[in-house]
């Protein structure tokens, strides 16, 4: 953290931005500090990705002024905001899987040389070209070579490439926009390194994430946006995270989680022994209707892993699975769907809906392959799909789980992401379920999105379905769930009670680590 104060780099004052009718910047002022790191903290809507586009000259500012070094700039194109050193990396990475990482971070401006003394006839300096890259690469840890190519990298390594290409365009402003959102906590870690990094070489950072925990790790100063305008700002060892969330969502952290009443019904499933060579092992566990059961643990402790062998998608697990008593054999998914299993998976773009697909169409996945639309009977006409009760069950969904969109027709890509996971959560819910696995749910979504679909979980609850919620947000899963299994290594090793343990005794089952004041059991 930086002490002695700086003089800005980057200055906006004032910056409003209209797009028709809706005013997306509301006279927003900041600083970009050399070496320091501002957080820019919001909601879905707040304005973050308007501003982002802004500072690299995606869009031009309707009024207000941007200097640098003191000097007034108007960017007009995104090549303007690269010239002046300023360089966005996103949460979705864009590269050529089929080309190395050398050649993606020279794109377009790929170091040349001339060829055989012929006037004007010059070809790319490959010699050069891997030489630069690896000394950026080297720079940043990446620990991979620059001939490697992108399609043999992890999603963290290829952060590292648009990093490092930030670095060889000599940036003096890095923007990083939700860079954690699919990194493993090792590395989460290890970019937390890289933001030090870039700051120590005199770098000013923009970091904007959901994540309270990486603001508090890495930024200096704040600024939080709400509804386009700017509604604070200040130093973060200052702030705390109840502050900060009481300024971009206008309410109090407590007033964020639902109070959900405990009032289990009879045994719905029942799982006993469930086993896998490799990720998991001896898992056993029940869950009563109306009732939210949590599973806590680090990364690695195989809580996805046995939740897809609940749903037939790890087809090497063992072990006992009953429903209402009774025995299921669970072989593929459409045994689970069948038994009244639904699973919402963490990875919601990728695993969850099809994202050039409209709204309506992602609602009626689920029920494409047989009969269990509950809402609306059949989506089928013989062999052919109903567009009449395809439109009835997506708009019947739309109105119960209140997913904002312009439309039915509306592309899944088109919607923010708590209303995207809406919509997954609408797809199984057209179904009729009885037990709801929700993994991950609140993953890469802000404050406000996130109490929607807390508020929906209070509901399926209320209406008698069973939740199995797995989160790696202690405090969500503390505020939510009735009672809590917290795995390690792949092995249950606890099982606490809403109210009945505290947050250090639950990271300690989750860790290893040995804590005296356990309340629950632990193994």
């Amino acid at each position: 953290m930086r002490v002695d104060p700086s003089p800005a780099w980057l200055t906006l004052r004032g910056i409003h931005k209209h797009f028709g009718p809706t005013h997306a910047l509301k006279g927003v002022d900041l600083d970009l500090v050399p070496g320091e790191v501002l957080a820019v903290i919001g909601e879905n809507g707040a304005g973050k990705s308007t501003l982002v586009k802004t500072l690299t000259g995606v869009h031009q500012a309707d009024a207000g002024e941007l200097h640098i070094a003191g000097q007034l700039q108007r960017f007009t194109r995104a090549q303007d905001a690269q010239a002046a050193g300023i360089v966005a990396v996103h949460q979705e990475t864009v590269m050529f899987e089929e080309l190395s990482a050398a050649e993606n971070i020279f794109i377009g401006r790929q170091p040349m040389r001339a060829l055989g003394g012929i006037p004007g006839l010059r070809v790319i300096d490959w010699a050069a070209m891997n030489r630069e890259a690896q000394a950026v690469l080297d720079q940043v840890g990446a620990g991979f070579a620059a001939t490697t190519l992108v399609r043999a990298l992890s999603l963290a390594q290829r952060h590292l490439i648009e990093i490092a290409r930030a670095l060889s365009q000599q940036a003096r402003v890095v923007i990083l926009d939700e860079p954690t959102a699919a990194l493993s906590q090792a590395e989460i870690r290890d970019f937390y390194g890289i933001v030090r990094s870039l700051t120590a070489q005199g770098v000013a950072v923009l970091f904007i994430s959901h994540k309270f925990d990486e603001i508090f790790a890495v930024a200096d100063r704040y600024v939080v946006l709400r509804d386009g305008a700017s509604v604070g700002s200040g130093r973060i060892a200052d702030a705390d995270e109840q502050s900060l969330v009481k300024l971009m969502a206008g309410r109090a952290i407590d007033q964020i989680y639902p109070s959900i009443p405990h009032r289990p019904g009879e045994v719905l499933l029942q799982v006993r022994g469930l086993s896998h060579p490799t990720e998991f092992a001896g898992l056993s566990f029940a869950l009563r209707r109306g009732e939210i059961l949590g599973f806590y643990g680090l990364v690695g402790a195989g809580r996805s892993e046995a939740m897809l062998a609940l749903m037939g998608l790890n087809p090497s697990a063992t072990g006992e699975v009953r429903i209402d008593g009774a025995a299921i054999d669970i072989r593929q998914p459409g045994d689970a769907i069948a038994a009244g299993l639904a699973y919402v998976p963490e990875e919601r773009q990728r695993q969850g809906g099809i994202l050039s697909f409209s709204v309506r169409h992602n609602i009626s996945l689920a029920g494409l392959a047989g009969p269990r639309t509950g809402l609306s009977g059949t989506l089928s006409h013989g062999v052919w799909l109903s567009p009449r009760r395809e439109a009835s069950l997506a708009a019947r969904l739309i109105e119960r789980l209140r997913i904002k969109t312009e439309s039915q027709d509306t592309p899944l890509s088109g919607l923010s992401g708590g209303n995207q996971q809406k919509v997954v959560i609408a797809k199984w819910l057209g179904l009729n379920p009885r037990i709801v696995i929700l993994d991950e749910p609140t993953k890469g979504i802000d404050v406000g999105a996130k109490q929607a679909v807390y508020q929906l979980i209070a509901e399926m609850v209320a209406e008698g379905l069973a939740v199995i919620l797995v989160s790696s947000e202690l405090p969500e899963v503390m505020h939510l769930a009735h009672r809590t299994v917290v795995m390690r290594r792949g092995r249950q090793v606890g099982e606490f009670v809403q109210g009945q343990a505290d947050a250090e005794t639950i990271v300690a089952a989750a860790s290893g680590l040995h804590h005296t004041a356990a309340h629950g059991q632990t193994a």
